[in-house]
């Protein structure tokens, strides 16, 4: 049963009582407005407002558009003008509008934003757009402003993304927690499906659009992740005729890759296609020291490991959208991918009694395994909007197809202590492993209009998922025969139904908005491992409340208390017992026995708009029951095991902030903190396994727009060490540098950046058990040098040209 301390709602109560009372100076009037693109009359979410106070022309007030691309300010009386920007569009100004007691009120109407003209290098724009806009329920991240970027892979640009940290395994947390729903296109995809976040590391960044970070979803969204969503959006256009843009990468250690993002719109039909491919050669390699006690004696483990991965990737993703009218949209879209990969890895286990200086010989592992990856994903999307602004229908129909196959092969030698081989102890192994998923989604979604500023949604959303592994070890005898490992040879069955439904309402009064929704979903899974007849059927139905609170202060401030219940399903890679075999003495699997956890969360939120950028804070609550960790145990042999379990809980509290400001029209700085506090208790498995731990990460990137069309950036990011359930994580930090140039009349863009310049993103570990403790270091990808040109095809700059520094003031 989920429960709340006294405490949880002390903190945001009094600092919403507070930020509330902050409001000293009343606004008696409003401007409203809705943004378009003019080509296509979509509306534009998400582009910044600006009111100005006339003749000073003084900032009096500001917001965002919402996904509508609708917006309201409050204003004292006087005299203004808007002012509205977005990035790829010419800015616009509004001719001067007066408010009055007799007239407090002005619309507007529709204003249309005309896309950047192709000849941008006759325009001149003062200051660069912002790549980061923040608003309360959400931050949206646009990709191509971000210089390091170029050349990655759709892990990087995680990686460069406030909030966000990606180890250097490729594990992606949100606010220090890895449970968190990645999306593609706000759907889930093959590419996140068997391999989890890792397998974005195949999908090339010049792909990807823009992401964005929800990190304490409404209703509306499925209830997956507790530690909110981030939804990546792939590259699509709509403007009228041909236009697109053509990428190469070149990097060091290999990585070499091309991309093409084409759209062409006549009339009626609009047909968008992306393509990417890429071969990487990336090495890495680490250590490990290792003590196990076993009565009075100890025994020593030094493991040194060193591998390569060759990987070979295609993505393509192509479709249409057909304008029955301007309010009725089919769009129909097919994405494959296809990985093939190599991956080498050698381990050195080097044994001793008590100390170093008593060695008792060495063992070497090598592995070799070949990964076919062909995946498939089918989507029919209608849209249809009705008379009134807001008043819409969405219906998704989606199919995923994945297959995977892994041939690996492992001999291993043994040998004293002088050199000599033990004949007696080498083994020669292979593993055969397939797997399949087929994932069936229906979503729809209805939105309606009440009155004049309240809201109606409901939805749908059925998932129908099988998943199979047909797993199979087997070791080479002395004639030369193989014979399957007892044990490791099984066909593990994963079928996953779950349906869910929801209901949001909200309103609007004055400076006071709310929203209230409720979610029901109904969770049917089963597992079944067929050689063993052993079966695990779980049934479950919940429900997800949430709701938001929004107050409008003046000066440009405003605040949100947000609180939703989340869960985090045990998915198949959880739940699969087979072990990996890459390490002969160290083994991951799943768990078929694990449940489900489930975190309810609270946030405080509070933004601010300036006149040369936007600063947001929050505070958050997390409490987790059931939390699911990753728990590494040894046995007799010295053999280690790591899986998951079901922890009781876990409670976190944290602080952020995040900033976009430009000091001077050559300069933009983004900055993000955030501080966190969490209490977690494993005592279910191992009584030392509590723990209370204090961390916090940090990003800053410093953009500078530099004369004849060059800009350089450069980052720094830091994450302080952590406890764990069974150690701690020592603190991982690295520095990025990039720089571009604008050349043939800024219709091609140059860009070089160095990822982790120093070289020391490395993952550090100390790990305690009952009866060993060890310590680690591994770094899985090593410092990248990507050389990349992008070239533009009837499109302007996604980003604004600017004065020379030296006609500024730098």
């Amino acid at each position: 049963m989920t429960y709340f301390h006294k405490s949880v709602f002390y903190t945001p109560t009094l600092l919403f009582l507070l930020l509330f009372s902050l409001q000293a100076v009343a606004q008696n009037a409003s401007v409203k407005g809705k943004l378009t693109e003019s080509a296509t009359a979509a509306p534009l979410g998400y582009a910044g407002v600006r009111l100005y106070q006339m003749p000073e022309k003084k900032l009096a007030g500001g917001a965002l558009t919402d996904e509508k691309g609708q917006f309201s300010v409050a204003l004292p009386f006087g005299v203004f003008t808007a002012e509205i920007e977005f990035i790829g569009f010419e800015t616009i100004q509004t001719p001067e509008f007066t408010l009055t007691k007799e007239h407090p009120q002005h619309d507007l109407g529709t204003l249309r934003l005309a896309a950047s003209a192709t000849a941008l290098d006759e325009v001149e724009v003062t200051a660069e757009k912002s790549s980061m806009v923040l608003a309360l329920d959400k931050k949206i991240f646009n990709v191509g402003k971000d210089l390091a970027n170029a050349g990655g892979s759709a892990t990087d640009i995680l990686t460069n993304i406030p909030s966000v940290t990606v180890d250097p395994e490729g594990t992606v947390k949100l606010r220090g927690s890895d449970n968190v729903r990645i999306l593609i296109d706000g759907k889930p995809s093959g590419l996140v499906s068997f391999k989890g976040s890792s397998g974005l590391q195949q999908l090339q960044a010049s792909m990807i659009d823009r992401v964005e970070i929800i990190t304490n979803p409404s209703a509306r969204y499925e209830a997956e992740g507790s530690a909110g969503i981030i939804n990546i959006i792939l590259k699509k256009d709509q403007k009228q005729g041909f236009n697109g843009s053509i990428e190469v990468i070149a990097g060091q250690p290999t990585n070499y890759g091309a991309s093409a993002n084409l759209n062409y719109r006549h009339r009626k039909i609009n047909f968008f296609v992306n393509y990417g491919f890429s071969y990487r050669d990336a090495p890495g390699g680490g250590s490990m020291f290792q003590e196990r006690f076993v009565g009075d004696t100890t025994f020593l483990l030094q493991q040194t490991t060193t591998n390569r991965m060759k990987s070979l990737n295609n993505n393509i993703r192509g479709g249409l959208d057909y304008f029955f009218t301007e309010n009725s949209i089919l769009t129909a879209s097919y994405l494959w991918r296809r990985s093939d990969a190599q991956r080498l890895t050698d381990i050195r286990y080097e044994d001793f009694l008590f100390n170093l200086s008593n060695p008792q010989g060495y063992t070497l592992r090598n592995q070799d395994e070949t990964e076919d990856e062909p995946n498939s994903e089918y989507s029919i999307v209608y849209k249809r909007k009705f008379g009134r602004e807001g008043h819409e229908l969405t219906a998704e129909a989606k199919y995923l197809n994945y297959w995977e196959r892994s041939d690996q092969s492992f001999p291993q030698q043994t040998f004293f202590n002088n050199g000599t081989e033990d004949i007696s102890k080498n083994i020669f192994q292979k593993s055969l492993n397939d797997e399949y998923e087929n994932q069936y989604l229906l979503q729809v979604d209805y939105v309606r209009p009440i009155g004049k500023d309240g809201k109606f949604e409901t939805g749908l959303r059925s998932s129908f998922r099988d998943m199979v592994n047909d797993y199979a070890v087997t070791e080479k005898n002395t004639d030369g025969s193989f014979t399957t490992v007892p044990g490791l040879d099984n066909y593990f069955i994963y079928k996953e139904n779950i349906n869910g439904v929801y209901l949001i309402y909200g309103n609007k009064h004055n400076k006071f908005s709310w929203q209230g929704g409720l979610r029901a979903e109904h969770t049917d899974v089963n597992t079944i491992l067929r050689e063993t007849n052993v079966e695990n059927p779980r049934n479950y139905f919940n429900f997800f409340p949430s709701v938001h609170l929004t107050y409008d202060l003046p000066k440009n401030n405003a605040i949100q208390w947000s609180y939703s219940r989340r869960v985090r399903r045990p998915v198949y890679n959880d739940l699969s017992p087979f072990s990996t075999f890459t390490d002969s003495r160290n083994f991951w699997s799943g768990n078929p026995d694990l449940n489900p956890e489930f975190s309810d969360v609270l946030e405080l939120g509070h933004i601010r708009y300036f006149d040369k950028g936007s600063f947001s804070s929050s505070i958050y609550y997390r409490h987790t029951i059931d939390k699911i960790d990753r728990i590494r145990q040894l046995d007799d042999a010295g053999n280690a095991t790591t899986r998951p379990e079901n922890l009781n809980s876990e409670n976190a509290v944290g602080l952020e902030f995040a900033t976009g400001y430009s000091p001077k029209k050559w300069w933009k700085l983004d900055m993000n903190f955030n501080f966190f506090h969490a209490v977690i208790d494993g005592s279910n498995i191992e009584s030392a396994y509590k723990t209370a731990t204090y961390s916090w990460f940090t990003r800053a990137t410093s953009k500078f727009i530099l004369p004849k069309n060059f800009d350089f950036q450069v980052r720094g990011n830091y994450e302080a060490p952590q406890k764990t359930a069974q150690g701690s994580r020592k603190a991982l930090y690295f520095v990025d540098l990039a720089a571009s140039k604008d050349i043939l009349h800024n219709k091609g863009t140059l860009t070089l950046n160095v990822s982790d310049l120093f070289n020391t993103r490395r993952m550090r570990n100390t790990t305690e058990g009952d009866n060993f403790r060890s310590e680690s270091e591994f770094q899985w990808r090593r410092r990248q040098v990507n050389l990349s040109f992008n070239y533009r095809i009837n499109q302007g700059k996604q980003m604004a040209k600017k004065k020379p520094a030296s006609e500024e003031g730098m």
